[in-house]
């Protein structure tokens, strides 16, 4: 098979991509325009494979969409090119509406007329994986979670765009019988994600021995999910979910953002024992709270359990030793 992977660059993406060049024998074509976040070292083992092809392309750009389609012939595609960050798409939202919602229209019109003209065997095992975030449903009080029914109610510019993307591309299925599936995923980790996200701004702060900075009273739940778990879930989905079905991908492990930040904060007091910044818990600085930031999330992942036979291997634990032993790795190259 040969999978056409949008935003393959990013941080889940490039997992991804890593995993199916190194255990599959797929083919796969990176489609990726570079931003910020976007970091093709995460790739450094996959270029000089000859099952892979990357393309330096902005899917808001439908002319250069279009002859990537046509020129490398995809048997599926798995769409993750986003805008991601919810403190960005409060300052600066454009990116968000541009990227996540035109972007997305762009890619489902284009995989649309490609799909249409393909000889029937081709167009019968075709589909369109898109991912998507639990940050689509809202809040949730102090029990319950995420189903795949329950009723969007973003709360953010980044959770919106989202949610609209989610909403293109089941108006797709429902209207030209297009072939998807949608995945909602919860918190991820692991090694490569851009310093601004959660983890890696707390393990680099410690490391410089800067404030280490937590919203509000640090008590905002979310549930967390290894980046290697999660593409192996999106993996699956694409092969072997039933078109026009959802499902939500979690990792069955709440914790508040104070006891993330804590937990990191001990093993790297037990990693570096030498440290001038020890107990690195005392650099923990509470500030501001974001605006509209929710407070709770959850996921019930029992569907892609069931019905897909899906598990995730790393505990919160075992995954988020890896993930700062990478970024000390990193740190002190």
């Amino acid at each position: 098979m040969k999978v056409l992977i949008t935003g393959g660059a990013g941080f889940i993406g490039s997992a991804v991509v890593r995993q199916y060049i190194q255990n599959t024998d797929h083919q796969v074509v990176n489609v990726d325009v570079l931003t910020y976040a976007g970091c093709l070292e995460s790739l450094s083992d996959v270029p000089d494979n000859a099952r892979y092809k990357f393309e330096q392309v902005d899917i808001r750009n439908r002319n250069e969409l279009t002859r990537v389609f046509k020129q490398h012939q995809p048997d599926a595609v798995m769409h993750l090119a986003a805008e991601s960050h919810v403190d960005r798409s409060i300052d600066g939202p454009a990116d968000f509406i541009h990227t996540n919602i035109v972007g997305t229209y762009n890619l489902l019109e284009t995989a649309r007329e490609y799909w249409e003209a393909l000889p029937e065997v081709k167009r019968d095992s075709f589909r369109v994986h898109h991912i998507s975030t639990d940050e689509v449903y809202g809040d949730l009080d102090a029990t319950g979670y995420f189903t795949e029914d329950s009723p969007y109610n973003p709360s953010s510019p980044y959770s919106a765009s989202k949610a609209a993307s989610d909403h293109l591309v089941r108006a797709w299925n429902r209207t030209y019988a297009f072939p998807v599936v949608i995945t909602n995923c919860s918190n991820n980790y692991g090694p490569y994600q851009h310093p601004e996200k959660l983890i890696p701004t707390v393990i680099l702060c410690a490391l410089q021995g800067r404030s280490i900075p937590v919203y509000g009273n640090g008590k905002q739940v979310r549930d967390w999910l290894y980046v290697a778990d999660h593409a192996a879930a999106l993996r699956l989905a694409l092969e072997k979910g039933e078109t026009g079905e959802t499902y939500n991908i979690g990792g069955d492990c709440e914790k508040s953002n104070l006891e993330v930040v804590s937990k990191i904060c001990e093993v790297l007091d037990e990693q570096l024992p030498d440290s001038p910044y020890k107990p690195h818990s005392s650099l923990i600085s509470f500030v501001k709270d974001r605006p509209g930031h929710d407070v709770r999330y959850a996921i019930d992942a029992s569907k892609i359990r069931k019905q897909l036979g899906w598990v995730p291997i790393e505990s919160f634990e075992s995954g988020l030793r890896k993930t700062i032993n990478w970024y000390l790795s990193q740190y002190k190259s």
